[in-house]
């Protein structure tokens, strides 16, 4: 996916306004990412001890490898993802448009914002180097209120 369709691309109403934008933050996504590979490497060394393998030390290196790879893979994709709050709707990337109204519950979920709507829709803002923040300056925007 190219960068431009990481950030939001619906075009704004009559009168409104961005307020503010939310994007990831690089060292918030490096510190999610090592505890995943930390807890992946305990998982691996407990699958392979619970196996009797005697060389449990392969799943460390195994679980290091596989988030590591990953993370890494996607990060420039997962670090160009931004979030416009507008003083009428939650703009995210791929044509996502949550209306203040519809949004049902914030709740932080680690370093992630999940928007849920009236309609049962969930949306993650994800690694922001501080959620409550967000949440705050979502439900400001919501009652309409400075962000």
């Amino acid at each position: 996916m190219s960068e431009h369709r990481m950030t939001p691309n619906s075009p704004l109403a009559d009168g409104e306004e961005v307020l503010t934008s939310f994007s990831a933050d690089r060292a918030t996504y490096i510190r999610t990412n090592t505890w995943m590979a930390a807890i992946a490497m305990i998982a691996g060394m407990a699958v392979l001890w619970f196996m009797g393998n005697a060389h449990i030390w392969t799943g460390a290196v195994g679980g290091l490898l596989a988030v590591s790879v990953r993370a890494l893979y996607l990060m420039s994709e997962e670090l160009s993802v931004r979030w416009d709050l507008t003083n009428q709707r939650l703009l995210g990337p791929m044509d996502r448009a949550i209306r203040l109204g519809e949004i049902k519950e914030l709740n932080k979920l680690g370093s992630v914002v999940q928007v849920v709507t009236s309609s049962g829709n969930k949306y993650l803002v994800k690694y922001q180097g501080d959620p409550q923040e967000t949440i705050r300056k979502i439900n400001a925007a919501k009652l309409g209120g400075a962000v």
